[in-house]
């Protein structure tokens, strides 16, 4: 199952492997003792998947295919609701909450399309962490040196080792301040998040209704596409590359590469020369108004103040079952005042007029995703100080994008058998469609 959709999807027609096959194939690897299954997945539906497997293959072989990732093992993060269950994400303080009465938007988009769902991946609790540790369900390593036990990278961390480990072909997440892209970069995959408004989040427990966004890990650009089609319902076509040295690309100065380690600027300049050589337009621009951004979040920002309001009743009844270094968190909100928060609505619509004056005229950002490697799991438990400090830097370039309501795509840019390093290639809000033609044409240029 080490494969695109494209390519699984080309084996499924040819008859050189079934549904049933996908699924009986993932089941095995996420119920390896010597995997990482356990801890990458909450919940899984074996029985539903099998039967569901049995139904497709089916239908394929009377040449009906309901979209291109009909018969394909398919993981979803934990705070979408399915019906008939309870949401948990990521927490053990919701166990009594009534189960969800009907489906996530996005489940019923991928359920409509044929994906066969296999479970429910772990994740930070309640999102709220870029480094993907969860106390409560354990925390997946990450596929690259697995002995020196390194973090996936979070919120969405079962998502990402999910696909990693073959045990789904690609994973659902959410993404409030990086965390798709963030375990994307992380564990050497493929992380889209879409304009906030682009997937509805109806049905996804809430980080911060203003910044939350729904995307998806996969292995390649196209599957990203492929699956951004599904959940909005929306088929627009096959994207394509475009000539690359119509291409001009701004790198911004400021900021993103503060405290970055030598193997993710190595492989960025390397990489970006690549793309200089083969004719695209690099520009290194200052980007001053990035500055901006830490200031206006100074009180806690969004994700502090929305969490707060959706998680106080629980909070204040279960703190004791919360993690702690999640409920510190999320407690940054409850200081905040409604005039704070107006101040911060108003901030953000004036950096963002202000960003896009300065990037119009470029067809991209590029920046690394993240500016250091995977830290080791152990030294992140033993350390409040590091997490937080850790946790800072992990989602410092993404939330960029999700403050200016961007999209972006995490490109894996590193060489085999190194660290995974990611490239993020940030486009303009409401510009997805440009974008992942964009990030195709780079990854074609990455991959010759």
């Amino acid at each position: 199952m080490n494969g695109t959709i494209e390519e699984i999807g080309k084996l499924l027609d040819l008859g050189k492997v079934t549904s049933l096959e996908l699924v009986t194939s993932a089941l095995k690897e996420i119920d390896n003792d010597e995997g990482q299954g356990q801890t990458t997945f909450t919940k899984t539906y074996a029985d539903q998947a099998k039967a569901q497997a049995i139904g497709i293959d089916k239908l394929r072989a009377e040449g009906l295919v309901l979209s291109p990732i009909a018969g394909m093992p398919i993981s979803i993060k934990d705070l979408f609701d399915v019906a008939g269950e309870t949401t948990m994400a990521g927490s053990r303080v919701r166990k009594n909450s009534a189960p969800a009465a009907r489906d996530a938007d996005i489940i019923k988009k991928l359920r409509s399309a044929g994906a066969i769902l296999i479970g429910r991946t772990n994740m930070t609790e309640f999102a709220f962490s870029g480094l993907g540790i969860n106390p409560h369900y354990g925390t997946p390593l990450n596929p690259w040196n697995r002995d020196e036990a390194r973090i996936p990278g979070g919120s969405s961390s079962g998502a990402a080792v999910s696909v990693s480990d073959n045990m789904a072909v690609a994973g659902i997440g959410t993404d409030t301040g990086g965390s798709v892209r963030i375990p994307s970069a992380l564990c050497g995959l493929t992380g889209f998040k879409p304009t906030a408004a682009r997937v509805s989040t109806s049905g996804a427990f809430p980080l911060s209704t203003t910044l939350d966004s729904i995307g998806p890990l996969a292995r390649s650009v196209n599957c990203c596409a492929i699956l951004d089609q599904v959940m909005r319902g929306q088929a627009t076509g096959h994207i394509v590359d475009r000539p690359i040295e119509t291409l001009t690309l701004a790198v911004p100065q400021t900021l993103v590469f503060d405290e970055i380690e030598d193997k993710v600027a190595n492989d960025f300049q390397r990489v970006t020369s690549l793309l200089s050589n083969l004719g695209a337009k690099i520009i290194d621009i200052p980007f001053d108004v990035l500055l901006e951004i830490p200031k206006a979040n100074s009180k806690g920002g969004y994700a502090a103040i929305e969490a707060f309001v959706a998680l106080h009743d629980l909070l204040k009844r279960d703190e004791n079952s919360f993690d702690p270094r999640v409920a510190v968190r999320i407690k940054r909100g409850e200081q905040m005042t409604a005039h704070e928060y107006i101040e911060l609505m108003n901030a953000r619509r004036t950096i963002c007029e202000m960003s896009n004056k300065i990037t119009r005229n470029f067809d991209a950002l590029l920046m690394p995703t993240v500016p250091v490697i995977a830290p080791i799991l152990k030294d992140l438990e033993n350390s409040d100080d590091f997490y937080h400090q850790m946790n800072l830097l992990m989602l410092r370039n993404c939330s960029f994008g999700n403050f200016l309501d961007r999209c972006a795509v995490s490109l894996p840019i590193h060489e085999p058998e190194t660290a995974p390093v990611g490239l993020m290639v940030m486009g303009e809000s409401d510009g997805d469609d440009r974008l992942l033609e964009i990030a195709k044409t780079i990854e074609t240029a990455i991959k010759r």
